[in-house]
């Protein structure tokens, strides 16, 4: 098996619970060296509860994990030198630099000073931040505080990075930088999981998880998991989507809806043959809309399908 196949990080079995409720619930997942791979899903889902066992500061009730060939459970110690946490409220020091916050990190798993600049003088750069080095990290907006976040967690060339939220807050900018950043590391070989609560940043990953309640409901790439979905999707554009929802949520047919801002997302049994239905639904009720028209499925149409049940309203 070659290095680029072999997992970097395995779960098996991991369950956690606290009173009155089981965070994580018999969770099993591998990931790659050179992937990265997104624990998806809302706040609830279990995700932080996950990542903080696979870094060894939480034991599991149940299963196993390991992380660069280190049993998290038992040998937690020995996982830490290979892998880098990066939780949603990272510890930078807000009266330090930078460029201190870096040093900071880098004396702590013993890099030399030449390697941790030119690491640092990489990734800074890579981040869009060279010429902030003498900044107080105080003073950084929350995007560049989650960018440096990340410089601070890579500056000892980890094997496995474990990310919790990273781009909760994070403005479009800096979000466009941090995923240039991980796919930079991906394609050195680094394993890279990361969790978020944006379907949309599912698509990003190579394989996702799709959580909910603890429980994984799929685990495959994205392509796969909208292929997976097996049904029609209906984009309704209407300036009216309060009104089109009351009226269309139960025609027959439909097995998830979602308001958007200018209309509605409908999962449907059979896409060609609810268009003429639901036009002539909505024209009945004097409802105004522009179109209705099928669209490609993303992995939140999944996702919410499967959450609520993916049972037509009616036959």
């Amino acid at each position: 098996m070659t290095e680029q196949s072999q997992s970097a990080i395995v779960a098996e079995g991991l369950t956690k619970s606290f009173p009155g409720v089981r965070a994580v619930d018999h969770l099993s997942f591998d990931v790659r060296a050179g992937e990265i791979f997104g624990l998806v899903g809302p706040d609830g889902a279990g995700k932080t509860t996950t990542l903080r066992m696979l870094a060894g500061i939480m034991p599991p009730d149940e299963g196993t994990g390991s992380v660069a060939g280190f049993d998290v459970v038992h040998d937690p110690e020995g996982a830490k030198h290979h892998l880098s946490y990066m939780p949603q409220r990272f510890g930078l020091y807000e009266d330090l630099t930078v460029d201190e916050n870096i040093r900071f990190y880098g004396d702590l798993f013993g890099v030399k000073k030449a390697e941790r600049e030119e690491r640092s003088t990489q990734l800074l750069q890579a981040a869009g931040m060279s010429e902030f080095r003498k900044r107080l990290a105080g003073k950084l907006s929350g995007g560049m505080k989650q960018k440096l976040g990340l410089v601070c967690a890579l500056t000892h060339r980890p094997k496995v990075i474990l990310l919790d939220e990273p781009t909760t807050g994070v403005d479009p900018v800096s979000r466009r930088d941090f995923w240039r950043i991980l796919y930079e590391l991906a394609a050195e070989g680094v394993a890279i999981l990361t969790s978020t609560a944006y379907l949309d940043e599912a698509e990003r990953c190579h394989r996702v998880a799709l959580l909910h309640q603890g429980k994984l409901l799929f685990c495959d790439t994205p392509t796969n998991l909208k292929a997976k979905l097996g049904k029609g999707v209906l984009s309704v554009t209407s300036s009216d989507p309060r009104r089109s929802r009351e009226q269309l949520e139960h025609a027959a047919g439909i097995s998830s809806l979602v308001l958007t801002g200018d209309g509605l997302h409908v999962v449907v049994d059979d896409a060609a043959r609810r268009i003429p239905e639901f036009e002539a639904r909505l024209n009945s009720a004097h409802v105004p809309f522009d179109a209705i028209q099928q669209v490609t499925p993303t992995i939140e149409d999944l996702f919410v399908d499967a959450v609520s049940g993916g049972a037509p309203s009616h036959a």
